[in-house]
């Protein structure tokens, strides 16, 4: 089963089962060592780097990012 696959099933999901699988994905990611946490992290900047290269992605200035997520805010 792919990713998609299993976000497919995960969403359609009730509301509580969602959350109770959510919590326990996330707290799986507790135990990982700084040497995985240190790939994923690389894994997501070279992801953000092909869409941005791809034009899937569009970049901001941080300027700009920070004053609209202080205007939401308000």
């Amino acid at each position: 089963m792919s990713v998609d696959e299993l976000r497919e099933e995960a969403l359609r999901l009730n509301p509580a089962a969602r959350a109770r699988l959510a919590r326990e994905l996330l707290a799986s990611l507790d135990a990982l060592s700084e040497a995985e946490i240190e790939k994923l992290w690389i894994d997501e900047a070279i992801r953000r780097d092909e869409e941005l290269d791809s034009g899937a992605a569009r970049a901001y200035p941080a300027d700009e990012v920070l004053a609209r997520a202080r205007a939401r805010r308000k």
